[in-house]
């Protein structure tokens, strides 16, 4: 994403609901392009724009609540790829962080990891406030 589309992103984000449908159109698109940026394989279909934004996700989650056998230090320096068959920390041949035997695979353990961290942030707010 340059810095021409980021702006014009950042535009319509604080348009509040005073849109065109082909400014919510834009607005989407922009956004796909801002989550699809990491993403190394082809997205498709109607779910392209939902999957996208949980990779988007995933890669926050992650940089918050890191992984089991990846030092934060590392995502944070390197970033997150998510490429066919696996999830790497930096490009598609740095290390690995889950290998998968598909796309498909790869995006349910996403969405799936995206709702567990939720429900934990959920928890966690929860507990925070019963104290």
């Amino acid at each position: 994403m340059n810095n021409k589309q980021r702006k014009r992103l950042e535009e319509l984000n604080n348009a509040g609901f005073n849109k065109t449908h082909e400014e919510f159109m834009e607005r989407a698109e922009l956004e796909f392009i801002r989550n699809k940026q990491n993403i190394n394989f082809r997205l498709t279909g109607d779910n392209k724009h939902y999957n996208a934004s949980q990779c988007n996700l995933f890669v926050r989650n992650i940089k918050q609540h890191g992984f089991y056998n990846t030092p934060m230090k590392e995502i944070l320096e390197k970033g997150i790829s998510f490429n066919k068959y696996s999830i790497n920390v930096g490009g598609q041949y740095s290390r690995d962080i889950k290998r998968f035997n598909n796309t498909t695979e790869l995006l349910g353990f996403v969405v799936g990891f995206n709702e567990a961290c939720s429900v934990f942030d959920y928890n966690e707010t929860a507990n925070r406030e019963v104290s």
